[in-house]
């Protein structure tokens, strides 16, 4: 299918066509939506795989689960999923301290929470682009990009070039395509790291547990569908060069083995380092708007954060959501329309970046009497509203 696209150019006044830079969950969402609309889209995504076998586990709250019901592929995620509506909080050794009824932040119709195999949530997600219409074509970047006050020429990776009125950047964290077009905001390290992995899932494991203290400044676990969890531990930055790979297992098991409960059962299974993921947290935050001209970012593109919310992947999904909205209700698409989209998204985004970044800080500050609870709650609480 790849291989047989032909970019386009389009006819004057006729169908709008829009490039799609990136083929993770904002870009694949946006690409539905837009062909739901009549508007001819073509994705492009750098990795040949699409990165359909990459990452753990993702925790999807009520706001993310609302966009992909948006999409149609909500009944997909729930059975591929597991669903759950409470956060416990343990001793190191395991001792349930408390357990918190999560916020329905997509609606009462939802469930508060759901975790699932991240790349489960990706095949549905380039399941439901193809049968979109979308055209794709991976392991394929934009070289270059030329606007004017019409659209934007596009000149490919592998020598192709085409035509489109409007580019949507969704090409992650470290987006060339935002350098390309001018902004020079990078993503900054928070100082911590986590370490993660996918294992079987424990009998009793039926929601997320996070343990505070031990040599890890949070040791947690999500269960990921009846059989599977992702596990994960955070600690602070170290030189990633100076980790060798081959050891990821052994030092993701040293940290675990602290832990009590249910991580001895966990920990077994952290053998694998091809099977661990290193990573540091980042944050970043656009300000001022999210587009030049016919180029607009959505996504890890414009903004990042801890994942100490888990709250990444929803900012992600209501971008494109959002811009998707606007992008067809028949308003003009120039500055205006697209600045209104990010004033639209950046008080919520902002909120969302801003506390995962405060509940990191306090951690790494030790700081004891923190409201990280009220924060929390205030946070979800403003998060059931629609975006």
């Amino acid at each position: 299918m790849a291989d047989s696209l032909t970019l386009p150019q389009p006819p004057a006044g006729g169908t709008p066509t829009v490039l799609v830079i990136g083929g993770g969950a904002s870009g694949n969402a946006v690409s539905v939506l837009l062909r739901r609309a009549g508007i001819a889209v073509d994705l492009i995504e750098a990795k040949p795989d699409w990165n359909a076998t990459t990452g753990s586990g993702i925790t999807l709250q009520g706001n993310a689960l609302r966009v992909l019901r948006e999409l149609g592929v909500w009944e997909k995620v729930e059975a591929s999923g597991f669903a759950f509506g409470s956060l416990g909080v343990t001793a190191p050794d395991g001792t349930v301290l408390f357990v918190a009824e999560d916020i329905q932040t997509g609606g009462e119709d939802l469930p508060a929470t759901l975790g699932m195999q991240r790349p489960q949530l990706q095949q549905i997600l380039i399941d439901a682009v193809h049968a979109s219409g979308a055209r794709v074509l991976l392991g394929t970047t934009a070289e270059v990009l030329e606007q004017d006050a019409d659209g934007v020429s596009v000149r490919f990776s592998d020598g192709r070039e085409g035509r489109y009125d409007l580019v949507i950047a969704a090409d992650g964290l470290n987006s060339a395509t935002r350098a390309a077009i001018g902004i020079t905001d990078k993503p900054e390290p928070t100082g911590m790291a986590i370490w993660r992995i996918a294992a079987p899932r424990p009998e009793s494991v039926t929601r997320t547990d996070l343990a505070y203290g031990g040599p890890a400044y949070i040791a947690g676990y999500c269960p990921t569908s009846e059989n599977t969890i992702y596990a994960y531990v955070v600690e602070a930055c170290r030189d990633r060069a100076s980790i060798d790979p081959a050891t990821y297992a052994d030092e993701m098991r040293h940290l675990a083995q602290a832990y009590g409960g249910v991580w001895p059962e966990i920990t077994e299974h952290i053998t694998d380092p091809k099977k661990v993921n290193y990573t540091w947290f980042d944050r970043l935050l656009i300000e001022g708007s999210w587009h030049r001209g016919r180029v607009v970012l959505i996504g890890d593109a414009a903004h990042c954060c801890p994942p100490t919310l888990a709250q990444g992947a929803a900012m992600s999904l209501e971008d494109a959501s959002v811009l998707a909205e606007v992008l067809t209700s028949g308003r003009d698409w120039d500055d205006e329309l697209f600045q209104g989209y990010y004033e639209r998204r950046i008080p919520r985004v902002r909120t969302v970046v801003e506390a995962s970044v405060q509940i990191g800080q306090w951690q790494l500050d030790g700081v004891r009497d923190a409201d990280m609870a009220g924060l929390v709650a205030r946070t979800m609480n403003f998060l059931k509203e629609r975006p």
